[in-house]
């Protein structure tokens, strides 16, 4: 594999990635890299925890900052040279995140855009001259319709975790803020699976775009270690204090998903009751107080995290050490998202599935990988 020296990127981003300890890319970076350095629209396929958040935000840098040292600097507010659309708040901090390790060396101004925050802040943030902009479509529609941002210079736009802003039926306004960029820009989408709303865009906006699909695409990553238990009688609760019990030397947290807000909120309790020390990360929660849980998992301050599908997609949490599905989703995809929070970059992780009769088909398909 190629190591990231021999990628040709900025000697700023270059420098930056041996600080952050990155020395080799995974295979998406090293097979997207090349190409949207190159200029080249691309749409990557790649299992979740393969990094595709770099694989993207390297050339998005280098191309604003290239533009930046070539003496064509942004210097009008509301004008990003570079778009990122993202489905949800969270995922769009993260990956703002991501994008801000690198600004302290590059010096590119990044903004966010995203649902759930006030209108006022996010004006504030578009007020001045920036680069990059991550957005949500719904937010970014607003602030075009008021005139605050304008995508006339956009020269680079990306869709991430594309499966998921179609799933949520953003895929009329991201067709609308795909027409209003110049023709010439350049295209990324990424996405952990492909539904038909993704291949309809691919089909639609993307037809010029190379196609790179990962070898562990649709499948878990090879360093995860899968777990069956069998479920008697549905009676899941003790199979899953066993678990918990005997996390032995475990070097992380732990995520527990559950299909709905009522299975959360119940095991929530029940844990509660056995002094176990855990939060809740669902839908329909004050966002404050989400945020702040999935803070704590982060920090380590709480070592178990009960979730619905919203954890799922996108969120990218260094210290989840095993996933337990205390009920296991219907949809393989779904499964994919879930269990590709933990492995991640590399890294070993652990997933048990609580098996009842119910799911026997899932975990036949699972097996035939």
């Amino acid at each position: 594999m190629a190591s990231f020296q021999s990628i040709s990127l900025l000697p700023t981003l270059s420098g930056t990635l041996s600080k952050l300890g990155f020395s080799e890319p995974t295979e998406i970076q090293e097979r997207a890299l090349p190409a949207l350095l190159k200029g080249d629209s691309v749409v990557g396929i790649a299992e979740t925890g393969s990094g595709k958040t770099l694989a993207y935000a390297l050339p998005a840098l280098q191309l604003v900052k290239q533009l930046e040292e070539s003496g064509n600097a942004v210097a009008e507010p509301g004008l990003p040279r570079a778009i990122v659309l993202v489905p949800a708040s969270d995922l769009g901090e993260q990956v703002s995140r991501v994008f801000k390790d690198f600004t302290h060396d590059t010096r590119v101004r990044v903004r966010v855009a995203l649902g759930g925050m006030k209108m006022a802040v996010v004006r504030r943030n578009v007020a001045q001259p920036f680069e990059i902009l991550i957005a949500t479509p719904g937010r970014l529609e607003q602030l075009l319709e008021k005139g605050h941002v304008s995508l006339g210079d956009v020269r680079f736009l990306v869709c991430d975790e594309a499966d998921q802003i179609l799933d949520q039926g953003f895929l009329p306004a991201v067709r609308r803020i795909l027409r209003r960029t110049p023709d010439e820009r350049q295209l990324a989408l990424f996405s952990a699976t492909v539904s038909h709303a993704v291949q309809d865009l691919v089909k639609e906006m993307f037809a010029d775009a190379e196609f790179i699909e990962t070898k562990g695409k649709h499948r878990p990553v090879e360093s995860l270690v899968t777990i069956n238990r069998d479920v008697p009688k549905g009676v899941r609760f003790p199979i899953l204090q066993e678990i918990l019990d005997d996390g032995g030397s475990l070097d992380g947290g732990t995520l527990i998903f559950s299909n709905t807000r009522e299975q959360c909120d119940n095991l929530y309790e029940q844990l509660e009751e056995h002094g176990y020390d855990c939060s809740v990360y669902r839908g329909d929660m004050d966002k404050v107080e989400r945020r702040s849980n999935l803070q704590e998992f982060r920090d380590g301050r709480i070592e178990i995290l009960i979730c619905t599908d919203l954890a799922a997609r996108g969120l990218d949490v260094e210290n989840v050490a095993r996933v337990i599905n205390y009920h296991l989703p219907r949809e393989l995809k779904n499964y994919l998202h879930r269990v590709g929070r933990t492995a991640r970059a590399g890294r070993e992780g652990k997933v048990y599935n609580l098996v009842t009769q119910r799911d026997k088909n899932l975990i036949q398909r699972l097996e035939s990988f």
